[in-house]
């Protein structure tokens, strides 16, 4: 509590300083301010209790923005405020004490500054004032959500200038041009992915949690040592069957533009029904399941990079992703650059543990292609023409197995040949080849909004409807369905009435009495 007792001729850089540090004495030492005067060169102001005798009278001093204590007079005799909020406990100053940690840490939650507020001053502020509080907070920092959605034409246009090639969609919808769906894929990706990325593609979204809610789709591929390779993402106003329908057609558009013939895909998803049938509908030949060591899903790896910026403005959310997809391709390209092996280093690996296995097989030759592979106990039937063995690794992995392996050294051939391309240290490296170059300063964007008529001020993207109510969400309690439920009828097999069991059947003890 020292830092909060003041003394006569105390002094302050500002107006602002001053009553930033009254409020915080207030609040710290639990007593309630009555403000008798308050303007840019005067503040006095009371203790609000009533029969406290505490008084503080500051001025501005000339020529200068300085404010000083004049005059402090008596002391708080009203003891120790036993409410457990304080009027002084506003937003706006729940707002300037946890703006530092906000920018450190965008994900800090309501509750923790429930938690910090009571731990530094001891008084309780509602869930809701906090969430406000956490609102402007990144409002203040990374800008309004508002504002982001205004910018989104603008920011469109600046992807497609500064990564010719790229290809971006705005959707809105209404005549007040509420935003709908956005598709971004640069072109760093699309010619990564159709020129050296594995033909297998993963479909999922994650609720974004800023205030107007809305799901970023993405669609994501391997490259050949195994990494995530993002090819292109989406956010949508609502995830339901169309919007799913939309952003898959929407790739696909991408594919037939880039290339003469789209490569046949294997497809993972999360099962998701709407996924599912969209991808039905414009990949009807796609194979869905496990391809070249991949039995699973990678989306979550490409959603961890959005985490963070989760509840930003969408402006905020789409930067993340670009400004991760700059460093990752730089970093990538330059480490690809390093490797003097034939195949990428999770490749390699693979096919030098296959090449030491296959020294204790005895090979069978059955004609040019088609040998028989024995162990100890077990045998593979290998065909180097089709590329496959009895065992599927080879077919699973698009890498020789230890008994392809085997077949392929007393042939003669080059093992490293009859792996697929896409796990070549040549074909990660074009997987990275071309950059993903930043765009202007945001500054640089509003511009485009400036000096508007009327009519493109009408154009301008504006938000969705529906948006985030503030608070704690609501828990979702399941007794609809129980009061719904019919209720069982009791019967007693005494009697042959309802409304009671045999064992506390009356007629059977008048029964008993009467005999």
């Amino acid at each position: 509590m020292e830092d909060y007792n003041f003394i006569v001729g105390q002094q302050f850089s500002d107006v602002k300083a001053f009553r930033k540090a009254i409020k915080d004495a207030a609040i710290a030492q639990h007593f309630e301010l009555k403000i008798i005067k308050s303007d840019l060169i005067r503040y006095f102001a009371k203790c609000a209790k009533d029969g406290c005798p505490w008084r503080i009278r500051a001025v501005k001093l000339p020529s200068v923005p300085t404010f000083t204590i004049r005059a402090i007079e008596g002391t708080h005799t009203c003891g120790k405020n036993a409410q457990l909020g304080h009027h002084q406990a506003s937003v706006d100053w729940i707002v300037n004490l946890i703006e530092e940690r906000l920018r450190d840490n965008m994900n800090y939650k309501p509750k923790d500054i429930l938690q910090d507020v009571q731990k530094l001053y001891g008084i309780t502020i509602p869930y809701k004032q906090a969430w406000r509080a956490k609102e402007r907070g990144l409002a203040a920092i990374y800008g309004s959500s508002e504002e982001g959605y205004c910018l989104l034409p603008s920011y469109c246009e600046q992807i497609k200038q500064s990564n010719p090639g790229s290809i971006t969609q705005l959707f809105t919808s209404g005549s007040d041009h509420r935003f709908q769906r956005l598709f971004i894929s640069f072109n760093a990706s699309i010619y990564g992915f159709l020129n050296g990325c594995l033909p297998v593609i993963s479909f999922g979204g994650i609720q974004l949690k800023n205030k107007y809610l809305g799901s970023l789709l993405s669609v994501t591929s391997f490259d050949g040592d195994g990494g995530l390779f993002p090819v292109a993402f989406g956010i949508v106003d609502v995830e339901t069957d169309e919007s799913w329908m939309w952003f898959v057609s929407e790739f696909h558009k991408l594919l037939e533009v880039s290339t003469d013939t789209i490569p046949h895909l294997t497809i993972l998803s999360d099962s998701q029904n709407a996924i599912v049938n969209a991808l039905r509908r414009k990949f009807p030949t796609a194979t869905h399941g496990s391809r070249y060591g991949h039995l699973s899903s990678n989306i979550d790896e490409f959603h961890k990079w959005i985490l963070e910026a989760r509840e930003l403005p969408i402006i905020q959310v789409i930067e993340k992703i670009h400004s991760k997809l700059m460093v990752e391709f730089s970093e990538r390209h330059q480490k690809g650059l390093t490797w003097t092996s034939i195949l990428t280093p999770s490749a390699e690996k693979r096919m030098s543990e296959a090449i030491e296995t296959a020294g204790s097989y005895h090979v069978l030759r059955s004609d040019e292609v088609e040998f028989e592979v024995l162990s100890s106990d077990l045998s593979h039937i290998v065909n180097i023409g089709t590329r496959t063995c009895s065992c599927r690794d080879w077919q699973l992995y698009g890498i020789p197995c230890s008994h392809a392996v085997a077949a392929l050294i007393s042939s003669r051939k080059n093992v490293y040949e009859y792996a697929e391309k896409y796990f070549t240290v040549e074909s990660y490296c074009r997987a990275y080849s071309q950059p993903i170059h930043p765009v202007a300063d945001r500054s640089e964007w509003s511009k485009a909004t400036e000096g508007l008529s009327e009519d493109d001020e009408a154009r301008l993207v504006r938000p969705p409807k529906f948006r985030r109510p503030p608070g704690r969400p609501e828990k979702k309690r399941g007794c609809t369905e129980e009061s719904n439920r019919e209720k069982h009828t009791v019967h007693c097999s005494r009697c042959n009435q309802t409304g009671h069991y045999k064992r506390t059947c009356k007629a059977g003890i008048v029964q008993m009495i009467e005999h």
